[in-house]
């Protein structure tokens, strides 16, 4: 029986708008796509997302690599926007007595800014990497939502946007589902008796 639902933060439960990068490179003179290619290169995406760099390094260090210090600062200010469809979803779970929490590869800052954005209000715990010091898929980081939760692996539903972190996961026995819409999540979560 599943007593949990765990979510990916970024291209799950929010996204940013896909022509906000490129339009901020057209204005600095940069190659599109090198502000994205930069932030999520190794190692400097593992840095941040572990908790040895802060985010406001990251960015500094993008625009570094990039000689591009003012366009960083304009990138690292993107806001991606919640879901609606998302966080009703979240709320019908939790209504029904399932414990909703969030797992994200994130930074320092992810604690402000699901605050900031009105999801924490809809979620039980919020899991971040740059916290507890690992990063998906490593089993590391689900065995910590284990603990935390108190509840076996199989009893823990998961979904992220991204199938390459979903294996630390099945190999811990959670129930997992690749994202590609809020419908084909709901009648996932249908078919697992969740709903």
């Amino acid at each position: 029986m599943i007593r949990a639902v765990v979510f990916d933060l970024d291209g799950v439960i929010r996204h940013f708008l896909p022509d906000h990068a490129a339009e901020i490179e057209r204005r600095h003179g940069l190659d599109i796509g090198s502000l994205d290619a930069t932030a999520f290169a190794q190692p400097l995406l593992t840095e941040v997302t572990t908790g040895r760099i802060s985010r406001a390094e990251w960015v500094r260090e993008i625009g570094r690599a990039l000689a591009a210090y003012a366009a960083a600062e304009e990138w690292g200010k993107l806001t991606p926007r919640p879901d609606p469809a998302i966080l009703e979803l979240a709320d019908a779970l939790r209504s029904r007595g399932t414990t909703v929490a969030i797992l994200t590869n994130g930074t320092d800052t992810i604690s402000d800014e699901v605050e900031a954005q009105g999801v924490r209000q809809h979620v039980d715990h919020v899991f971040n990497s740059a916290t507890i010091g690992h990063i998906k898929p490593d089993q590391r980081i689900f065995q910590h939502v284990i603990d935390a939760l108190g509840i076996d692996g199989p009893e823990i539903f998961f979904t992220d946007d991204s199938s390459s972190k979903l294996s630390g996961a099945i190999d811990l026995g959670f129930v997992t589902h690749h994202f590609k819409g809020v419908q084909r999540l709901r009648e996932a979560l249908i078919c697992t008796g969740v709903l």
